[in-house]
């Protein structure tokens, strides 16, 4: 029986795989990596700067992938990680630390968007939720294997060896990307006129329902990267992607249950119950005061992502001109960067490393789902409003 996928399909997917876990094998450290520095009070900015960059780089590889090629902006973002990951070792000051997370930023600016509108021009229309699914799983286990495997890395081993593993698996995502064919028909050759950039590479207005709640969801994930791995210690977890192992195991489960949900009963109703999970989880988060408490914090905040995530994506990818799913992808990344942005700067003003801190900066997450929450229920309700009767 022929797959409804196809082989670039599945390519893709494991290349992003790879991508994301040589990306995510270093960030449970990051926190203790910065305070040997004697950065301790810069934490926030461990996920800001990475963002801000992100952020600006979203608007040329999202041009670049609709004119140049899908994958040449994934080649870039790759090779941006690989070099990142390898100049780590060399770092000797809190500021050379602080300009390669900046650095960094482009690489997640890049690969990212290039697969999402390689993967939007190949999948069927009619399975786009099943689809964004199944490569979310991708993600999700490369976020997971990435994060508990980096610091069983770095316990054995220490920095050096956990950097240069993070680089070498980037290497295989990009042989993985080497054979994917290029999905986009009429490819140009690069030039400097494709770096100008005016508001409409900027911005796809067609996604702006779907780009505002992910960016309202994504100032929980900011929290999340920044908060987590502390509050690991202070439940005296030694691996500090303890939660992700989990979050991860719990969304690839939900995603498998549920990957079909959008496509039958729609992406805005579908997205009510998982942000309405989302609002749950961060109050669980919040709350956290034991190992079990914090398990089923991060089994529900998985169950949220897991519905969320790839639903969002299919509804982009819905909203979307066929000839704009570049810039439509570079919106959607463009969105989550703000996000994640603001949530670092909420922690940065409320978080004191401290449990009082912890519950102060998801309780502000939880309210920014709510927002969310609201905003889809009044697009639902238009939606019923306005139809044929």
């Amino acid at each position: 029986m022929k797959s409804r996928y196809s082989r670039n399909f599945w390519i893709v997917c494991f290349a992003m795989f790879f991508f994301m876990t040589g990306f995510n094998l270093i960030m449970p450290e990051l926190n203790n990596f910065i305070t040997n520095l004697g950065g301790e009070k810069q934490k926030g900015l461990i996920i800001l700067l990475f963002s801000v960059s992100a952020g600006l780089s979203r608007p040329f590889s999202g041009k670049i992938a609709d004119i140049v090629g899908r994958k040449w902006v994934m080649y870039a973002g790759i090779i941006c990680s690989f070099v990142i990951c390898l100049s780590y070792s060399f770092v000797d000051s809190i500021l050379f630390f602080l300009l390669l997370r900046f650095l960094h930023g482009f690489s997640a600016g890049f690969a990212p968007t290039g697969a999402t509108a390689l993967l939007t021009d190949v999948i069927p229309d009619n399975a786009r939720g099943t689809a964004m699914g199944i490569w979310g799983t991708f993600i999700s286990l490369g976020i997971g294997v990435g994060q508990s495997l980096g610091s069983w890395i770095y316990q054995l081993f220490g920095f050096d060896v956990l950097f240069m593993s993070a680089a070498f698996i980037t290497c295989i995502s990009f042989v993985m990307v080497s054979i994917a064919k290029e999905s986009l028909q009429v490819q140009q050759k690069m030039s400097l006129q494709h770096l100008k950039i005016t508001w409409k590479d900027v911005f796809e207005p067609n996604v702006l329902p779907a780009a505002l709640v992910m960016l309202l969801t994504a100032i929980c994930s900011g929290i999340i990267f920044v908060v987590t791995p502390d509050i690991s210690g202070m439940l005296h977890i030694e691996n500090k992607g303890f939660f992700f192992g989990f979050y991860v195991i719990s969304t690839i489960v939900i995603r498998l249950l549920t990957s079909s949900v959008s496509d039958r009963i729609g992406r805005p109703q579908t997205l009510i119950i998982g942000v309405s999970i989302l609002v749950t989880s961060m109050i669980l988060i919040a709350t956290v005061d034991s190992k079990v408490s914090y398990i089923v914090a991060a089994i529900v905040f998985g169950f949220a992502t897991g519905m969320s995530s790839p639903t969002l994506f299919a509804w982009t990818a819905d909203l979307s001109h066929k000839d704009r799913r570049g810039v439509g992808a570079g919106t959607m990344f463009l969105a989550l960067e703000f996000g994640i942005i603001a949530g670092s700067v909420i922690t940065l003003l409320v978080y004191d490393n401290s449990p009082t801190g912890v519950y102060r900066a998801f309780l502000i997450g939880a309210c920014s789902a709510l927002l969310a929450l609201s905003f889809l229920i009044y697009i639902t309700v238009k939606q019923y409003r306005n139809r044929p009767v």
